[in-house]
């Protein structure tokens, strides 16, 4: 079972617009909070390369 946590930018609450990660057998988990049965499996590289590119593209 993956004990899911979501983001800090989430704005807390129960809301259905956030990201949720969740670690399970060594395997890193990404959602969106409103498609909970659509879980992406990532690497921590790939989590990590997604994570710098979002914050070099902020406006």
């Amino acid at each position: 079972m993956i004990q899911w946590q979501k983001s800090s930018f989430s704005g807390g609450g129960d809301g259905d617009e956030c990201v949720e990660v969740g670690l399970a057998e060594g395997v890193i988990h990404v959602r969106e909070s409103d498609e909970p049965d659509r879980i992406l499996p990532v690497t921590r590289d790939s989590l990590t390369a997604l994570i710098h590119r979002l914050r070099a593209n902020r406006t």
